[in-house]
C-alpha cells in the first residue's frame, strides 16, 4: 500500500549496498517536507484520523557547560485511514 501512494518517493532501506535476497522493514520517504506525504495521502484517499505528540525534557549531565543546559527531545505519531 504504501508503494502505491508513494510510489518512486519511498526508500525501502537506507543501505544501498543491500543484497536484494537480505529484508528490510525500513522505510522512508524523499520528500523534504511533512506536508508533501501529507498531499500524497489526500490524493490517495486518506484522511487524518489521529493525531498523537509527546514532549519532553531532561538535563543534561554537566559536561562543560551549566547544568541547566536542557535537552528537549519529542515524537509525534499521525494517523491515517482510507474508507
Amino acid at each position: 500500500l504504501a508503494k502505491e501512494v508513494f510510489g518512486e518517493t519511498l526508500n525501502e532501506s537506507r543501505d544501498p549496498d543491500r543484497p536484494p535476497e537480505r529484508y528490510t522493514a525500513r522505510y522512508y520517504l524523499k520528500f523534504n517536507f511533512l506536508e508533501q506525504a501529507f498531499d500524497r495521502l489526500s490524493e490517495a484517499g486518506f484522511r487524518m484520523a489521529a493525531c498523537s505528540s509527546t514532549g519532553t525534557c531532561a538535563f543534561a549531565p554537566e559536561q562543560g557547560g551549566p547544568a541547566d543546559d536542557k535537552i528537549w527531545t519529542s515524537y509525534t505519531e499521525y494517523v491515517f485511514c482510507r474508507d
